[in-house]
């Protein structure tokens, strides 16, 4: 989980400067992807130490639906205004599908983690 927690951080790095480039520089908000992904990132490195991971993956998958929820919660509307076709719509709905794949993917890790305690 922690590789595929880094990996999700460069992925969302790439995002948000992809996407801060692409609208001209000229709103900080476009970089909001590359924040989660640098916190992904730190996270992913925290549970290096196999004393924290448990914990730090934990965080990660929190940080991952909140971020979730207040990418759709500011996408659904502009979808549903016919902006699909803005930059800054299009990049958070690639955010909404890297983190929801994430959380979903973190959530099977955990059931399959537990279930392996119990045997």
């Amino acid at each position: 989980m922690p590789a595929t927690t880094r990996l999700v951080g460069i992925i969302l790095m790439l995002l948000g400067v992809g996407s801060y480039m692409l609208t001209g520089r000229t709103s900080v908000t476009a970089l909001i992807p590359a924040f989660f992904g640098v916190a992904f990132v730190l996270l992913a490195y925290v549970a290096r130490n196999e004393a924290a991971r448990k914990h730090a993956m934990h965080v990660a998958v929190a940080v991952g639906l909140l971020g979730l929820l207040g990418v759709l919660g500011r996408a659904i509307p502009a979808v549903a205004a016919g902006e699909i076709t803005r930059p800054a719509v299009l990049a958070q709905l690639v955010t909404a599908l890297v983190l929801a794949a994430y959380v979903a993917t973190g959530v099977q890790s955990f059931i399959a983690a537990r279930r392996a305690r119990k045997v």
